[in-house]
């Protein structure tokens, strides 16, 4: 059966506006790229969404930054029982290979991942809780923080106090990684949780003293 079809033609059309324009205006820099390897001194872990638009945010170029996406910009605890691990291979690659000096685990407004998460725990997606849905065991990494959210808010401030929660918990499950957990202690590693409201464009940073996040 064929399953590869051609590209669509809009993005047929924006790829050769990009070739015969930025591409070819930054030859060089794109060559030294290719040739002498990336060097991020950061990596950015943050949501699949669309919307969110890290090396805007920045305003980055590319090769700085080294960027993992998945649902709800979350990181499970360390595992090594040998299934597969997107998230840890990404993480175990950026700190034990590229050595980058800061890891940023970045939350967002209004996450689909995260209303899923709130409906499932409050029974109202059965369909995650099928053992067959891959949102739904993924986005068990994040019970926990349910629980400790869902006793403090009102429906009303749950899902942005949720959306907050999930940039602890990741935070805190990277800590669980033995290479990272070295890292941090010899400070050759920083840990950054950072929570953006897409329609105003602020961003906020956490405290893990405190546990509250701040606007920069």
């Amino acid at each position: 059966m064929s399953y590869a079809k051609p590209l669509p033609s809009y993005l047929v059309q924006r790829y050769h506006g990009w070739k015969a324009t930025t591409h070819s205006e930054n030859r060089a820099w794109y060559k030294r790229l290719a040739n002498e390897g990336q060097r991020p001194r950061a990596m950015v872990i943050s949501c699949c969404d669309s919307r969110v638009h890290v090396t805007s945010i920045f305003g980055a170029d590319q090769g700085e930054f080294f960027i993992h996406r998945n649902i709800a910009n979350l990181v499970p605890a360390y595992a090594p029982d040998g299934d597969h691990h997107g998230t840890s291979a990404a993480i175990e690659y950026a700190v034990t290979a590229l050595k980058v000096a800061h890891i940023i685990v970045l939350g967002h407004s209004n996450c689909g991942g995260i209303q899923g998460c709130l409906d499932m725990c409050t029974g109202n997606a059965p369909e995650l809780e099928k053992s067959s849905s891959f949102v739904g065991r993924w986005m068990d990494i994040l019970r926990p923080g349910y629980e400790r959210v869902s006793q403090e808010n009102d429906a009303a401030s749950l899902p942005t106090a949720l959306e907050k929660e999930a940039v602890v918990v990741s935070l805190e499950n990277l800590m669980s990684f033995p290479f990272i957990e070295e890292a941090v202690t010899s400070g050759e590693l920083t840990l950054h949780g950072l929570w953006t409201e897409i329609g105003e464009g602020t961003l906020e940073c956490l405290d893990s003293n405190t546990r509250e996040f701040s606007p920069l």
